[in-house]
């Protein structure tokens, strides 16, 4: 389990256990909170072809699915 700190999560660099259409590293691009501190929604970007995709911010914490950094 991999614990994050929501305030710390934008530019956050992640890699995929299983890689999909060939895209393993990606950057929180974008994130958005509501007024009392708690994620409105997360983004993520792939390193190589740039392509977003929304993402629930908890599912960055199963360490099956993500590893923090670049691996």
């Amino acid at each position: 389990m991999n614990q994050i700190n929501p305030a710390k999560l934008r530019n956050s660099k992640w890699t995929a256990v299983k890689p999909m259409n060939r895209e393993k590293h990606f950057l929180v691009s974008d994130i958005e909170f509501e007024e009392d501190g708690s994620v409105i929604s997360c983004q993520l970007e792939a390193v190589l072809s740039k392509n977003a995709y929304p993402i629930d911010w908890t599912d960055l914490k199963n360490s099956e699915k993500w590893v923090q950094g670049w691996k």
